[in-house]
Parts: structure tokens; C-alpha cells; sequence
């Protein structure tokens, strides 16, 4: 059984050596490991190879990171058996020394798998904005072990495919049953990994992130930065849910994206309720039922950051901090549907 790993990179110099470390631990290595220099200004190609992996070097590619595996997949796929493996991960990522043993782990144990994702969490630093961004990262787990670990999406940081799904995604891009263009990414999405996950899902396979599958990734360091990247990430979940359609795969991200909405509605009328209130009204002192409300909220905001240790709980515990970082999020689903209604032209913003 063949693995080869794909680590798509655009002036990643100085995070491409560890992304390679993390590789090089695994206690099942890759058979060959490949950095994609996509259009890279500094030194990545250099110290990849120095480091001993492979470098391919995309030509006149314009299509950013989607373009970039295309064009490394291609001559890939062509010497891959079906059953061989592609594992995809970001530069900035450093994979769990067990990732891809419990990966292919669970390909062996249910052969309606055709995709393992990654269970993400964020890197230490960026202060009190990467806490808030390890917080939330480390409930998305939570979720993903409730869900009995469905993958939601196939996330870049690092999945691993079964090469004959790939020619599937592809054979049907061709075929017209699913769009993007005539590649394996998909060329006319924002999130490629996300579309992605709607067209292996929709080829009738399974996508899980076992508890194993875990990896360590970047925080955005600023909230400009942060803007740029939710709002890729949102507006390009709306795209792809628009090119497929409700169906009995995208129902649910349709649902999850009807609660986000639901939700920024209710935060909104709470917030006009109780400046009225106060204003008319005024201040009428504690009561008993929503303080035992507001505690149990409390209880549960801390209880499920505590891995993180007493620094994340000691944020979560007052919530005004979590409140405004869920005011921030809620603005960019706002600002996205806004983007879209009135079709505004979509730009893929390096991070």
C-alpha cells in the first residue's frame, strides 16, 4: 500500500520545516512526500528539499491553492494503484505522530470511508485573539465526537484520500455531475476543502475524522487577518451550497447555515430588547431564574474549554469576551449573505 503526501505551499519558509518533522514522526510514514511551491517568493523550494522531501513547482498556475494540486495530482494519480493513498496537508500544520496510522486505520475498518479528515486545534501565541480562536476550535472537536466523528468537512489542514476517489471526483467533474472545472479541486470555490467534502459525500462516500486524526494548526495573529479568513471560509460555504443545491447531503450545511442565521437574528433582537428595556423600563434588579441560567451557561462555556487549562477557562468564565468574538463571527455571516445577494465579486486573500 502506496502513501504519498501532498503539502501545497506558498512562501511557507518559515513553517515548512516542522510541517516536515510532523511528517517525518509519523509512526506510518509517507512513501514519498511532495511540497507544491506554488508561486513562491522565498526560499520554501530550497529548504523542502534540503529536508529531503520532493518539490514540484506548478507552471503559470492562477488558480491558487485548487490549481496548484491539480496540476501535482495529475502525474501523481497516473502512477497510483486504486487502493494507494494521497495524504493533503497545509504548510502551516503539524500532524500528531499517529495521524495517518489511525487514518488509514479507519479505511480498514469501514470500506464506505473514502476520506479521513483532520480534528484540528490551534497553535499556542496571538494572545487573548488565538485563545479565543484554541476555544473555538476545541468545542469543533467536541462536535465532531457527538456527531460520532463525521467529518463536516474535509478540512486542508490534513486529509487523506483514497486514490481511486479522487479519479471518481474528477470522472464526475468531467461528467458534469458535479462542477469545478475539469480537476480534482474544485476551480470555482473559495473552500476548496470544503467543496470537496460535498462532492465525495455526494459520490456516496463516507467522510469520518477519527479521535487519532488530530493536528495542530495556525491562528490568525490579528483581526484583519481573521476577517479575511472567515470570510473566505463563509462565503465560500454559501457558494458551494448554492452550486449543489439542497440535497439529501447538503441538507444539513443548509440547516447549519439557517441556525447561523437564526442565531445572529436572535443576538440582535436581545441586544435592541435590552437597551429598550433598560431604557424604559430601567434596571430591575437580579432575578433569581436567569441568574441560575446565566450560571449554568457559564458552567458550560468553561467545562468544555478545560483541556486548555485555567486560562481558557478564566476567558470563557465571563463571557462578554466569547459574546463579542461570536458578534465578530456573526458579522461576517451577515457581511458574506450581503457579498452574495448582490453578487459582489469573491477574492481568495492569502492568510
Amino acid at each position: 500500500m502506496t502513501l504519498v503526501a501532498l503539502i501545497p505551499a506558498h512562501d511557507e519558509q518559515d513553517r515548512i520545516v516542522a510541517t516536515l518533522a510532523g511528517l517525518y514522526r509519523q509512526t506510518r510514514r509517507p512513501d514519498r512526500i511532495v511540497v507544491v511551491a506554488d508561486n513562491c517568493s522565498d526560499r520554501t523550494a530550497r529548504i523542502a528539499e534540503y529536508c529531503g522531501a520532493e518539490v514540484f513547482l506548478p507552471t503559470d498556475n492562477r488558480d491558487k491553492k485548487a490549481g496548484a494540486l491539480n496540476q501535482a495530482l495529475a502525474p501523481l494519480l497516473a502512477d497510483l494503484d486504486d487502493d494507494a493513498y494521497v495524504l493533503v496537508q497545509d504548510a502551516d500544520t503539524v500532524l500528531n505522530p499517529d495521524f495517518v496510522r489511525c487514518a488509514v486505520e479507519a479505511f480498514d475498518e469501514d470500506g464506505t470511508v473514502g476520506a479521513v479528515g483532520g480534528i484540528f486545534y490551534g497553535e499556542q501565541g496571538s494572545g487573548v485573539l488565538g485563545m479565543l480562536q484554541r476555544m473555538e476550535y476545541q468545542r469543533y472537536a467536541l462536535e465532531i465526537r457527538r456527531k460520532k466523528n463525521e467529518a463536516v468537512v474535509l478540512t486542508g489542514t490534513g486529509t487523506l484520500f483514497r486514490a481511486d476517489v479522487l479519479r471518481q471526483v474528477r470522472e464526475a467533474r468531467l461528467a458534469g455531475t458535479i462542477g469545478g472545472g475539469d480537476g480534482y479541486y474544485s476551480l470555482a470555490s473559495l473552500t476548496e476543502d470544503d467543496e470537496m467534502t460535498k462532492a465525495v459525500k455526494t459520490l456516496g462516500h463516507r467522510t469520518v475524522s477519527p479521535d487519532g486524526c488530530w493536528l495542530v494548526t495556525e491562528v490568525m495573529p490579528s483581526l484583519g487577518k481573521l476577517w479575511h479568513q472567515r470570510l473566505r471560509w463563509q462565503r465560500g460555504a454559501l457558494e458551494n451550497l448554492r452550486d449543489y443545491g439542497w440535497t439529501k447531503v447538503t441538507a444539513p450545511y443548509f440547516r447549519q447555515q439557517m441556525l447561523l442565521g437564526a442565531g445572529a437574528l436572535a443576538l440582535a433582537l436581545f441586544a435592541l430588547f435590552a437597551v429598550l428595556n433598560l431604557t424604559l423600563v430601567g434596571w430591575g434588579g437580579f432575578s433569581v431564574f436567569w441568574t441560575a441560567i446565566t450560571l449554568l451557561f457559564v458552567a458550560e462555556r468553561t467545562l468544555t474549554v478545560r483541556r486548555l487549562g485555567w486560562r481558557a477557562a478564566l476567558l470563557a468564565a465571563p463571557l462578554i469576551p466569547e459574546l463579542l468574538y461570536d458578534v465578530f463571527r456573526q458579522a461576517v455571516f451577515v457581511r458574506s449573505l450581503v457579498d452574495l445577494a448582490l453578487r459582489r465579486e469573491a477574492r481568495w486573500v492569502a492568510t
